[in-house]
């Protein structure tokens, strides 16, 4: 067998000789196994050499073909791979990209048994990925590649040798999928495969439950679904990943399609979407959608600082000012309405709603204010005897005052100390609130010389005795208020 002298012609860079011995040997016995894996080694050898010549490197990879090694070939295949990785990054440099001869290198290699979930078939991907992901041969490439082979290294981001990171190839390749399943439209036409999505629905999904760090397949997944028109579904999906990005503004836009039978929620998602820091350029479109919903609900200023908005951002980016806004301009409600610089005061309103909807997962509790200290805009509450203690407010409230009742959903936070909340708002429970307040009518008691006082057993701070004029002796009538004291270690009541 000339084995020794193939590979030693092989290694010497001969690769005609190379060739030439081999071939004989093959035709001499074209069942000889060794003289397949002989032959296959010299083309992949030659292949390596043709890379930038996509005709001949073509030629050689139908050799490759007609020896019908078996998959078992390992070794080889995943050779193979690397220099048909090695080929397409040729064919995707700057200088030299050209999407139909990526095609033809694909179509020359799909039927290849090539090993697959393999450093080097993830290789292959990479390679083909760069100039095909902005082309419709990307889906064909994709379902041929079967994203079943990405191998968990291809799940973590890269980092770059200046140190930077960039979104893990195999998130990218799930985004682009599913990206251009998504409807377009042309002239007038609408091009959608509801079987495809279909199909890809279980992928994707699959994918974000075994790897919840990636940040982006739960929102195309709720873009597909709501292309297929299941908004019930869409909450559902949205919910970690809008809890993850509930500052930028896309995720409140698309959320609202999940809510568009509740006009609220829509306008809550809205007044959110816009609250958020974006550029004004990336805003247009959504101004224009909340404008005509606010002019279909009669908010006829707040419409119009909408549209002095997006007709300003699109005027200084030097877009065109479509042709419904430009109507709008001439109603007489636009005219009449009152300009001002921003909605925000108005979107302030709903945004405790639009809250409320990423943690609706987070149950619901009562709480009553005790003590209220308006300069660093701190409240004391009580849950119940064994849950109290304080929490910041403005987040949610201008102003507050003891004995309000609130209806909260907890973050976090030790009892007694401080509390983070995810959402709050007023609400009205008397039958709550008469846990913690009750009236009381009796002498005021305060003794020479201080400056606080009791009514029965229940505490008047000085600010109380100030705030009613209140003098030893007299009868009065008031409410007191459950409280804590934390020296004493004990419940009791106080005069507010």
């Amino acid at each position: 067998m000339p084995a020794k002298e193939i590979k030693e012609l092989r290694q010497a860079g001969k690769l005609e000789e190379a060739y030439a011995m081999a071939k004989a040997e093959l035709d001499a016995d074209l069942s000889n196994i060794w003289g397949k894996r002989n032959l296959s080694w010299v083309l992949y050898a030659q292949l390596d050499i043709l890379v930038s010549r996509l005709d001949a490197f073509i030629e050689k990879i139908k050799e490759v073909k007609e020896l019908a090694l078996p998959a078992s070939e390992e070794m080889f295949f995943d050779n193979l791979s690397l220099v048909i990785s090695k080929a397409a990054r040729f064919f995707n440099s700057d200088s030299t990209r050209n999407i139909n001869k990526l095609e033809s290198l694909f179509n020359a290699i799909k039927d290849l048994p090539l090993k697959r979930n393999s450093k080097w078939y993830s290789a292959l991907f990479k390679s083909m990925y760069k100039g095909m992901k902005d082309f419709d041969i990307y889906i064909e490439f994709a379902d041929w590649w079967d994203f079943k082979n990405f191998r968990p290294e291809d799940f973590q981001k890269e980092k770059m040798p200046n140190g930077n990171e960039i979104m893990a190839i195999a998130e990218q390749a799930v985004i682009t999928y599913a990206k251009k399943l998504l409807p377009i439209h042309i002239h007038g036409v609408t091009i959608f495969s509801k079987e495809k999505v279909e199909e890809f629905l279980p992928i994707i999904s699959h994918i974000i439950e075994d790897h919840p760090q990636l940040q982006y397949p739960a929102y195309f997944k709720a873009k597909l679904l709501l292309a297929l028109g299941d908004k019930e579904s869409i909450y559902e999906v949205l919910l970690p990943f809008a809890k993850k990005k509930r500052n930028e503004f896309w995720i409140w836009e698309i959320l609202a399609e999940a809510f568009l039978d509740d006009q609220e929620k829509v306008f809550a998602c809205y007044c959110k979407a816009l609250s958020c820091k974006s550029p004004d350029k990336m805003l247009v479109g959504l101004r224009q959608k909340f404008a005509e919903l606010l002019i279909s609900e009669k908010y006829y200023n707040e419409a119009r600082i909408e549209i002095d908005l997006l007709i300003k951002a699109r005027t200084e980016q030097g877009f065109n000012i479509p042709w419904v806004v430009t109507n709008w301009q001439t109603m007489d409600w636009y005219k009449s309405a009152i300009p001002s610089k921003s909605n925000f005061s108005f979107y302030k309103g709903f945004l405790p709603i639009a809250e409320a909807l990423l943690f609706s997962d987070v149950p619901e509790e009562l709480i009553i204010v005790e003590f209220v200290n308006n300069e660093k805009k701190i409240l004391n509450f009580i849950a119940s005897e064994s849950k109290f203690g304080f929490l910041k407010y403005d987040r949610f409230f201008s102003e507050v005052k003891v004995g309000d009742t609130l209806k909260v959903r907890f973050q976090g936070g030790s009892n007694e100390g401080i509390h983070q909340l995810y959402t709050a708002i007023k609400v009205n429970d008397d039958a709550f609130k008469t846990q913690f307040i009750k009236q009381v009518n009796g002498v005021v008691k305060i003794t020479e010389g201080k400056s606080y006082g009791f009514i029965d057993d229940a505490f008047i701070h000085p600010s109380i005795v100030s705030k009613y004029k209140l003098i030893n002796g007299i009868q009065f009538t008031g409410e007191i208020i459950k409280s804590y004291n934390a020296e004493k270690k004990m419940w009791g009541w106080k005069l507010y």
